[in-house]
This record gives structure tokens, sequence and C-alpha cells, in this order.
């Protein structure tokens, strides 16, 4: 420490009548959790940890997409469209709901684009905190994508089950009935099993089976599906998006389907009135679609397998969120034009959509899509979590073991298949809805802290190289927190459970950083 520096501290401590000893220790503490990591260390350690490179541009338009494209066209579509118990829908004027909330997430995914293609490092939001904000903010930031992946997996999970047994009754013909209508216990959490059988007018004490006194509950398609995700993401990534591309190219064929044979049968007048809820029904449209929109960000946790990741990211980034926006505003068009809102389904919108003009052949082909659709999204979301992990791990914020490597597939299969079990235990107790809420609050803060940290390095390191920047910063990041906060603060006036489980979340966060992460990094300091 600088002679001044102690004179400054021995000033202070008599002041505040503590030791100059105990003045210094607080001094270092500071100075440790506010301690940023240089960027240029980042890309050197990246270089040697041995990940392969071969995602390029198109690569990652397929990740995103796979990662967009997903529950939210399946089903969020219809509840913004014509609303629910606790939001306005917005009619025919989804389309502008769409529009409003792929601008609210561009803000966002241009700065995602800087940092990805300045810092082409695994770690997304994790890693620009790190290099801007310190040691804290950044495993905050590490622990709140935990959440957002790990969570909003849990809540796709269970989505694809539903979808999976909607499937299997089409066959209730052919296929045994203890496999199209299995106990409520082996395809749900334990809180949605309780509450079906409940409402069926049966006591769950005696129906969910008990081991040691614990009830058992288990969404058991959900961790089949697991497993075998995780083995593909264990063999490589290039093979993970080859399948990720297969199940994109099916599930975009089917809703190509929908929207050519749907387009027969659109009524004009179903159009109008274009806005039956005025302003507020287009804003809570746009409040809720806007969740699916939710994977983008997943890109940027590839960045160290990514080939030319300085061109490549922003293309991967900015390319997805277009396409599935252009996407989105067809359907919504569509499927306004076929149902009046009054009818439009909740649960499975475009499949019901085109099912009441006669075309049940087709929906039966939708719910197929609605299936691939889901799995490429749970196939993106635990490579998006793996990678965070990953990064965490290598900063010694985790056990160092997390980062082991397959020698011959050259992956991190030891964090993967740790991610796959939390993933498994996750679905035993957390229903869709918490889940999905919980991953939209992680999300929300995620977006929101890229865009300050732009900021903040645009200030901190104005000549460091930027082969893409935010164009009209600072307006362009400012408005991507305006956005983000502005829609955070709003839900929480709705949402309960969650509202009190996301700062649950993170206090945890912190003890555990201050138990572990902070004690592991000043050993590694002394070394």
């Amino acid at each position: 420490m600088e002679k001044n520096e102690v004179q400054k501290l021995n000033c202070l401590s008599e002041n505040l009548e503590v030791s100059p000893k105990e003045m210094n220790l607080l001094f270092r503490f500071c100075r440790n959790i506010f301690k940023t990591k240089n960027p240029d260390e980042m890309i050197e350690a990246a270089s040697r940890a041995g990940l392969k490179k071969t995602l390029g541009a198109f690569d990652l338009i397929i990740l995103g997409v796979g990662a967009i494209i997903g529950s939210g066209i399946f089903t969020v579509v219809g509840i913004a469209a014509a609303g629910s118990a606790e939001s306005t829908g917005a009619g025919p004027a989804l389309v502008i709901s769409m529009v409003l909330a792929s601008l609210a997430c561009v803000f966002s995914a241009m700065c995602y684009s800087e940092f990805a293609s300045m810092i082409p490092v695994a770690g997304s939001a994790y890693l620009y905190t790190y290099a801007t904000m310190g040691e804290f903010l950044a495993w905050i930031v590490g622990w709140v994508l935990m959440l957002e992946y790990l969570v909003g997996y849990i809540a796709v999970a269970s989505a694809w089950t539903g979808y999976f047994m909607q499937f299997l009754q089409g066959f209730s013909k052919y296929l045994p009935d203890f496999i199209v209508n299995p106990p409520v216990w082996i395809v749900h959490d334990y809180g949605t099993a309780s509450s079906i059988l409940i409402q069926s007018g049966q006591n769950p004490a005696l129906e969910i089976p008990h081991f040691f006194g614990i009830p058992f509950a288990l969404n058991l398609p959900g961790v089949l599906m697991t497993l075998i995700i995780m083995l593909i993401l264990i063999k490589g990534i290039k093979e993970s998006t080859k399948m990720a591309g297969v199940l994109v190219i099916i599930k975009l064929t089917v809703i190509a389907l929908f929207l050519i044979t749907g387009a027969f049968y659109v009524r004009p007048e179903n159009w109008t009135p274009f806005a039956p809820n005025g302003f507020k029904g287009i804003f809570m449209g746009a409040f809720i679609i806007f969740f699916a929109y939710i994977g983008f960000d997943a890109i940027a946790t590839a960045a160290e397998e990514t080939k030319n990741p300085q061109k490549n990211l922003p293309k991967g980034i900015i390319g997805s969120l277009a396409v599935c926006t252009v996407i989105y505003v067809l359907v919504a068009l569509v499927l306004c034009g076929i149902s009046p809102i009054s009818e439009i389904d909740l649960h499975a919108p475009i499949a019901h959509a085109i099912s009441s003009v006669g075309q049940d052949w087709v929906a039966g082909l939708i719910s197929i899509g609605a299936l691939t659709g889901l799995t490429s999204v749970l196939m993106v979301l635990m490579l998006a979590a793996t990678r965070i992990l990953y990064a965490m791990s290598r900063d010694g914020f985790l056990p160092q073991i997390l980062q082991t490597i397959h020698k011959k597939y050259k992956t991190p299969y030891a964090i993967t298949i740790m991610t796959a079990i939390i993933c498994i235990l996750g679905s035993a107790f957390l229903n869709i809805s918490t889940a999905a809420e919980l991953c939209n609050f992680g999300t929300f803060t995620s977006f929101i802290i890229v865009c300050v940290a732009v900021l903040i390095l645009r200030k901190k390191e104005p000549e460091r190289k930027r082969p893409y920047k935010v164009p009209f910063s600072p307006w362009f990041p400012l408005f991507g927190i305006i956005c983000c906060l502005g829609l955070m603060i709003y839900s929480m006036q709705f949402l309960h459970t969650s509202r009190f489980l996301f700062p649950l979340w993170i206090i945890l966060g912190m003890l555990f950083y201050f138990a572990y992460g902070y004690k592991n990094l000043r050993k590694s300091d002394e070394k």
C-alpha cells in the first residue's frame, strides 16, 4: 500500500474511532470485492481452455432460433392476444406488441453483441460484469444467470411433458392406458400433482407415494429428455447444433404449414376492432410476449466455441432476433385472422385455431412442431447453463473439478452432468408458472446489467478495439435499461411467489460468495 494511502487510512480511522488495522482490513475487503478482471486476461485464459471452435454465424443463428422459438410461439401468443385473468389482451394489435417487445430486446441484443465481439469468452453477462463492475457483482450476475437458465429449463421441461402427453393421447386406441394416462405424480412436480388430485376430489397424501415420510413426484418424461440432452451435449457442441438445426427445421416447417394453410381461412373482419383494449392491451401484450423472446442471450455463452467470434457473434445474436420477430408477426396475423379473440385457446392456440377450420391433420403436425420446438429450447438452455458455470468455476467461484474437459470430445462433461442433475431435482419441486416467472426476473436483471456494463467500459476503456459498437450510445443502452427495468417493476405487482423467491435467491448467492467464493479467490491471489 502506498504511503499516502496509509496516511488517509490513519486519518479516517481516527475519525471513525477504529484501529488502523481494522481500517486496513476494510479497505482490502472493499478493494477485493470491486476488483475487476482485465478482458485481455480473460481472452488469454480462454485460449488455454481447450474448447473446440466449430460454430459459424449460421450455427449461432440456429442456436438462437432454437432457443427463442419454443413455448412462446405455441402458447404465450394466445395469452398475449386474448388476455387472461391477470392481463388484458392486445387483440389483432398483438403485431404491434411484438414489434415493441422486439425493440426492447434489440437494445439489449446490441449491448450483448458489443461485448461478445470484444470479449469472445464463455460467460456472457457474468464476465462482462467482471470486466466492468468487479468480482462481487460479477458473482451476483452469474448467480442470476444460473437462475435464468436452470429454472427456465425446468419450466420448459414441464411444458414439454404436457405436449408429449397430449401427443400420446392421440394414440390412445393403440397404447396401454398406463402410458396414455399415467399417475399424475409421474408427469408433474409435487405441487402441480397435488393440485390436480385435489381438484378431482382425491387425497394427495394417499395417491402420491412417500419414501421415509417424504412425498415423491417426478416429471419422468422431462427427466428422460434431460438425460438424452445431457449425452448429446457431452458428445460435442457441433453435434448439438446439428440436432438443434434439425429440430429448428422441423418446427419452422410446421409453422410455415400453419401460415400457408391458415391464410386460406383468414377472415379480415376478425382483425376489427384492431386494438379492442387500446394502448393498455398493446402494452400488456408486449409485456407478455416479451417472454417469448428470451433465449438470444444464450448465444453469447458459446463464444469460446465460435469461429471468428468478432464477426459471427453479432450476426448470430441480432440475426436470430430478426428471424424470430418476422415469424412471430406472421403467426399473430394469421392466428387473429382465423379465430375471433373470444375463441382463441390459451393452451394450444395455433393447433386449436387450425383445428377449428377442419384441418385436424395440420393440428396434429403442429403438436409435433411444438415438441421439437421445446426440445431445441431445452438443448440451448442447458448448453448456456453449463458454459456459465464453467466460466465461474474457472474464475474460482466454484470448485475446480467442474472445469474438467472430456479427453475425447473436448466438452465440459463434469459440469454438464451436474447441470442435468440440478434440472432433474428441480423439476420435482417447481411448477411451470413459478419457474417461468423466476426465469424472467433473471433475464431482466442480466439484460439491465449488460446495458450498464457497456456504458461503464466505454468510459473506462474508450480506446479498446470494438469490432461491433452499439450505435447511438449512450441512448440505446439507456433505452434497454428503461425498457427492461420498467417491465420488471411492472410485473412485480402481479407476481407474488416469485417476487419473494427472487430476492431470496439473491441472498443465498451472497451467502455462498462470502462463505466459499471470496475465500477461495483470496487463496488463489496468494499463490
